[in-house]
């Protein structure tokens, strides 16, 4: 039977408006009931997470900023940092490129440099930091790094921003997170390495566990998981890794998934 349920946010579980589906709330109740536990699984920040889900503040288990910040009842399960070596170097690296912004994220905050407090990009940076700080270095940053994010308002991060930051791989993990986002963490952290420690923390089997994405930064994830959903409009390198396909997100897929594991008399 399934324990525990992770749900990516952007493109899987909210739909194109940013919202919870139609019947979340009352989908919850019903995992409650069952014993199952519901996990948002994000690269927002765990602050951003609490602001749409606060009524479940000390129910869900957060997964925030990539799998590099894992949080429950406030208190952190566990995070896995960056280097503060690592982090300011692939940071002045960045700024060779042109017309991006920059996130240094870290445990307390997020963290942009003053002249990058651009309008363009305020909505997107509120959409997934709430607790923000602004510096002129990022050298004066008092705050463990657990990741660096790069966002191209123009939708080109995959040709514009990763292939800069590729040459860190090894060193570190250059991820693709959507096409406006690229993510930088340690070697082996993501969302699947998260969920392999919750797995191991509270003695949870693979195969009692389900997870919902729509994004290459998904995939270690759902192969972490005995029931892996791809989105219908998910990437289509991500399908290979699922071994299941549920409706879109503006379709309430998540949900339809979710239903779908009930009617078999798996939850």
């Amino acid at each position: 039977m399934i324990k525990i349920i992770f749900s990516d946010m952007d493109g899987t579980l909210l739909t194109s408006e940013g919202k919870l589906p139609e019947g979340f709330d009352e989908m919850i109740a019903e995992l409650k009931k069952r014993g199952v536990i519901f996990s948002p699984a994000s690269g927002r920040q765990y602050f951003a997470l609490l602001k749409s889900f606060p009524k479940y503040k000390d129910e869900f288990i957060f997964l925030a900023d990539g799998g590099s910040l894992v949080m429950r009842n406030g208190k952190e399960m566990f995070s896995q940092p960056m280097t503060r070596e690592i982090a300011l170097e692939i940071l002045h690296e960045s700024e060779q490129i042109e017309n991006i912004m920059r996130v240094y994220c870290g445990i307390n905050n997020a963290y942009i440099q003053d002249f990058q407090n651009l309008p363009e990009y305020r909505a997107q940076l509120e959409k997934y930091y709430s607790h923000i700080g602004i510096v002129k270095t990022w050298e004066e940053i008092d705050d463990v790094p657990i990741k660096m994010s790069f966002f191209d308002d123009a939708r080109n991060a995959e040709t514009k921003i990763y292939p800069k930051l590729e040459k860190f791989n090894g060193e570190v993990q250059v991820l693709l997170s959507s096409d406006q986002w690229v993510d930088v963490m340690m070697p082996n952290v993501d969302k699947g390495s998260a969920v392999r420690k919750i797995q191991q923390m509270l003695d949870i089997k693979p195969e009692e566990c389900a997870a919902f994405g729509d994004y290459l930064n998904d995939c270690e994830m759902l192969k972490s998981v005995g029931y892996g959903f791809a989105m219908s409009n998910a990437h289509p390198d991500l399908k290979k890794f699922a071994k299941f396909e549920t409706l879109s997100n503006d379709e309430h897929g998540v949900l339809v998934g979710i239903k779908k594991l009930i009617d078999e008399g798996l939850i």
